[in-house]
């Protein structure tokens, strides 16, 4: 059954795809916008720590381009510490407006510090503080304690100047896969995945 019901729209094809998955993913994108979607840019995070014991949880992707797909957290996390025993992590975008989907797979590691200091200070002075703040994926022993935390953190900070975060950066997940899935009915929905290769992407068509 279709993610939505009543609208499946055209199918999907290799020639609608094209080549370069990196493309097709930020038209996608583009395209999750124009029609509406809230927090088009939120995907599924999946790690694993060292042992294999998974955990996920979704993130806000701010760029993607040919070095891969960016996002940014606290680096003391659950995910930074799962991201720093093992690099494997896979993303998950739903589009129910659209009924598509991909998921992408790779390595993610940490983005240079200067990146990481200009997109914060792109970000809202209060979110600025909360990265401060938070003592992200720890215990906390009332919803009091956090506000008084982040209350201490503002008079840190009196001022606009909030700088980057010693324990908060960016993370780029380097993909060597792409599925890209678009919903039909009976079940006979169209599913691609792109593979990285030596020489570019192989694209092959999955059973639904």
């Amino acid at each position: 059954m279709s993610l939505v019901q009543g609208h499946r729209g055209p199918g999907l094809s290799e020639d609608d795809l094209g080549p370069d998955p990196v493309a097709r993913l930020r038209s996608w994108l583009d395209e999750a916008v124009a029609r509406g979607v809230v927090f088009p840019e939120a995907a599924a995070l999946a790690t694993a720590d060292a042992h294999g014991s998974p955990a996920v949880r979704h993130v806000l992707i701010k760029q993607v381009d040919d070095r891969g797909l960016t996002f940014f957290t606290n680096h003391d996390s659950r995910k930074g510490q799962h991201l720093a025993e093992n690099p494997r992590a896979a993303l998950s975008f739903l589009w129910r407006e659209l009924d598509r989907q991909v998921g992408v797979t790779g390595a993610a590691t940490r983005i240079p510090a200067e990146e990481s200091e200009a997109y914060f200070a792109t970000r809202p002075r209060e979110a600025r503080i909360g990265a401060w703040t938070s003592r992200q994926s720890r215990p906390v022993a009332s919803r009091e304690e956090l506000e008084a935390a982040y209350e201490a953190t503002q008079a840190r900070f009196p001022n606009e100047d909030v700088p980057l975060p010693p324990h908060w950066g960016g993370y780029r997940l380097v993909p060597d896969a792409f599925e890209f899935w678009k919903g039909r009915e009976h079940r006979l929905h169209d599913r691609f995945r792109y593979a990285r290769e030596a020489t570019g992407w192989r694209l092959e068509r999955l059973w639904p």
